[in-house]
């Protein structure tokens, strides 16, 4: 068993205040006993606007949030999935929205950018959000070993791509990390019912880590952090506030799953022929 951790937090427009609170919250992860922990998207900054992420971008050879995750991976001895850090691109009025893996040595495992791009009108709302004015997309899906087995990573919006997770499945996941930041309108209407369906359509770990609450641009996050298994049972979450979900996994869970219920050998690959 491996005790896993999901943060939860409602960062605001100071890094320096959220990478404080982001420590407590690991520190109090670690005196659980986590081994992994999942910290949300943009953990690091919620500006008063997309465009501040620009402001704090950092580079490939690092970076003060890349330290602090490195820092705090070797201080606690476990691996972190440091939510979203805004990275550099090759389009200077861009950045990359940047997932990366420290393991228990304070090293970089991988880099995984986010691919989906929230440019939505959300319904019954005057909100409007366009994360492909300030973020470019990434392209390539990840899986990576861990000592708690094969971990996916993927991005909030993500979440509403299956064909992403299929990919990841073919590519072993059996734990799939999620960071996000999903809009209190969205987060009611589809957050736990997305979630699940991952878990239970690729018979996998979910660990959902949030932003929950009000922040400085006036937008609300849903919050809700939650771990689940490969049978789709909620295994722990947190509504609202900052926090941890903590959780037990077994990853020879997943390998009975798929084996008492093979719903991953009887896939089919469906084509259109045309006429």
């Amino acid at each position: 068993m491996t005790v896993v951790v999901a943060i939860q937090m409602a960062s605001g427009p100071k890094v320096s205040a959220n990478l404080l609170e982001a420590e407590r919250l690991i520190s109090n992860a670690a005196a659980e006993g986590a081994k992994l922990v999942v910290l949300p998207e943009n953990f690091s900054l919620m500006g008063h606007d997309e465009a501040d992420k620009l402001a704090i971008k950092e580079s490939e050879s690092g970076g003060e949030i890349q330290s602090f995750l490195s820092q705090q991976a070797k201080k606690y001895s476990l691996w972190i999935v440091g939510g979203t850090i805004p990275m550099a691109s090759q389009d200077k009025s861009k950045i990359r929205a940047a997932c990366l893996l420290f393991n228990d040595q304070g090293e970089q495992v991988i880099r995984y950018d986010k691919i989906h791009l929230f440019d939505v009108n959300l319904p019954d709302s005057d909100e409007q959000y366009i994360e492909s004015e300030t973020i470019e997309p990434g392209t390539d899906p990840i899986v990576v070993d861990t000592p708690f087995g094969k971990l996916g990573l993927a991005v909030c919006y993500d979440l509403r791509f299956p064909e992403l997770f299929r990919d990841l499945l073919d590519k072993g996941m059996e734990i799939l990390a999620i960071p996000s930041a999903f809009t209190s309108i969205t987060g009611k209407a589809h957050w736990e019912s997305l979630l699940r369906a991952r878990a239970i359509e690729n018979q996998c770990y979910v660990i959902a880590a949030a932003q929950g609450g009000y922040h400085a641009s006036g937008r609300e996050t849903h919050g809700d952090s939650m771990i689940i298994d490969p049978w789709g049972i909620i295994l722990n979450r947190l509504s609202k506030a900052a926090g941890i979900v903590k959780a037990d996994i077994d990853i020879e869970r997943v390998a009975n799953v798929r084996k008492t219920f093979p719903a991953v050998e009887h896939r089919r690959i469906y084509c259109k022929v045309s006429s």
